[in-house]
């Protein structure tokens, strides 16, 4: 099962996202949050597998939630959030986030995407990838060239599994490219992202889209 704890501060909506999330056989929800700072707690308490997090909260907004919650490993993030509140996108990206989708998405893509931050994997839905990385990858991108050695010190299969990131591909995806094992490429992408200081895989993807890995 994967354990969930919603955050959401609209009752109606947060009501909404656990009837979805409680329809999936695997999915279980722990807790739900009405603000940040409940947001932290619960995922302090429950130790759930993956927070969905509105960016929009009150006591603490959705990405100063996330950020502590990454910075503690209390758990995975999928943010919610919609097209006219790019700003957050980023911020969350710089939190940690492991995941964005856009609130009017339809149930089974919610849960697909639950299920996807649940196996370790990065999730940005399609309609916010270009301007994320249009808008938001100078970050790492600038780090990344002041630091020229963080990328020399990858190796050959670090920075094949890199490219496949940038390009992408699911675990299963890059071990079936790479002719790896899945638990190879995890091990992977967990030391790429130590050497390279990025806290998840979508900050990897960019990272290698703009630099062109």
């Amino acid at each position: 099962m994967i354990r969930v704890l919603v955050a959401e501060d609209q009752s109606a909506v947060r009501s909404g996202l656990v009837l979805i999330l409680r329809s999936a056989p695997d999915v279980e929800v722990v807790g739900e949050a009405a603000d940040g700072e409940q947001a932290v707690a619960l995922a302090r308490e429950l130790r759930p597998d993956l927070v969905l997090m509105d960016v929009q909260m009150p006591r603490l907004d959705g990405v100063s939630a996330t950020r502590q919650v990454v910075a503690e490993g209390l758990a995975d993030v999928l943010v919610l959030t919609t097209f006219d509140l790019d700003e957050y996108v980023f911020g969350a990206l710089r939190a940690g986030a492991a995941g964005f989708l856009l609130k009017n998405a339809e149930a089974r893509e919610l849960v697909e995407a639950v299920r996807t931050v649940a196996r370790g994997e990065g999730i940005v839905a399609p309609a916010v990838t270009r301007r994320l990385i249009a808008e938001f990858a100078t970050g790492p991108v600038r780090e990344a060239k002041a630091a020229p050695a963080a990328l020399d010190t990858l190796t050959r299969r670090e920075r094949e599994v890199l490219s496949c990131l940038g390009q992408g591909l699911s675990n299963a995806g890059i071990a079936d490219r790479l002719d790896l094992a899945e638990g190879t490429v995890k091990t992977h992408v967990s030391r790429l992202l130590g050497k390279l200081g990025l806290r998840s895989r979508v900050q990897a993807a960019v990272l290698a889209q703009e630099l062109g890995i």
